[in-house]
This record gives C-alpha cells, structure tokens and sequence, in this order.
C-alpha cells in the first residue's frame, strides 16, 4: 500500500522515513515532490557495459544548465531518503515530464534500508533549461510484505553510492 500525504508526515515525525532536508509543504496527497540537486554527470561518447562509463561532472549553475537530446545525463537528488520501515519508488511527475524530461525510467525502486541521494538518468526531447532544486518529481513511500531485510546488510553494491553514481556492470562483466 502506498502511504498518504499524513502518514508521510507522521512517519518522517517518528523516524521512520528519513528526508534531509524535509519540508513539510513539499508533501502532497500520497507522495513527496522532490528536488534536483546541483551536480550532474554528461555522456558524450558511446557506453560499453563492460568498462567504467566516461562522463563529465558539471556543476548546475544558479541561472540554469540547457540539456541536450541525444545525450545521456545523470543527476542526483537534492534530497537524501532512507527508510528501514518502507520501500520507496522514485519518479519524474506532469511538470518535468510537460518540459519534454524523462527522468528516473529504469531503476525507481529503493530498497528498505536503502539510504541514498538518487542518482538520476535524464534524458530531455528539446532542449530545455534545468535549476538546482527546482522540483523535479514524486517518492512515494510502499509498506511491504513479508520479512524486511536492509539494504545496508545485505551487500549490495551500490549501498554506498554519495552523489551522482555510475554503472557498475562492469564490475559483474569481469
């Protein structure tokens, strides 16, 4: 079950969801409207899943960065979230998706225990300009069923991901 805008609230009251920073308008009625960060990762060449990938690090200026089509950006979120208690899927909304930006379409789910600013894949279809935290989508918050294992116990290999983090495929590829 997805949790309501209140149970939101009260769950980041008691711990239960951790958002930093919060702000408690940001709330709607069953999700959070989270925020692109100021640092962003920019593919100009072919990837090969095989090898570490080859981007740039940019930082988002205040007065905006124009994205490109035909270009493979990563972002992050401004905000950190975790959550021992729920699971949390991540997602673009109606107002970046309006603009002609694709965000977050392969890999919105974070896993109980997961801790983590999101890396984000952005692609746009015109060029369009982007700020840092400018409202860029929804987290919604899911109970789960079944036994809860943390994502921090359980090794996986992008649980200690800070920033913008890259594919490593390459590293199951060896």
């Amino acid at each position: 079950m997805i949790l309501t805008g209140a149970a939101i609230k009260q769950a980041v009251r008691s711990n239960d969801i951790v958002i930093e920073p919060f702000d408690p308008d940001r709330v709607s009625p069953n999700a959070y409207d989270w925020r692109l960060g100021d640092q962003i990762k920019v593919c100009h060449g072919t990837l090969d899943a095989a090898v570490p990938g080859d981007f740039e690090e940019c930082t988002i200026p205040e007065d905006g960065l124009v994205l490109l089509p035909d270009r493979l950006y990563l972002g992050v979120t401004y905000e950190r979230t975790s959550s021992e208690r729920y699971a949390q899927l991540i997602n673009g909304d109606h107002s970046t998706g309006s603009l002609g930006i694709w965000v977050h379409i392969s890999a919105p789910l974070g896993h109980v225990g997961h801790a983590i600013r999101w890396t984000l894949e952005i692609r746009v279809a015109r060029p369009v300009r982007v700020y840092p935290r400018m409202t860029f989508g929804k987290i919604v918050f899911l109970t789960t069923l079944g036994a809860r294992t943390s994502y921090q116990l359980a090794g996986r290999k992008y649980r200690d991901t800070a920033g913008v983090g890259l594919s490593r495929l390459h590293e199951e590829l060896r």
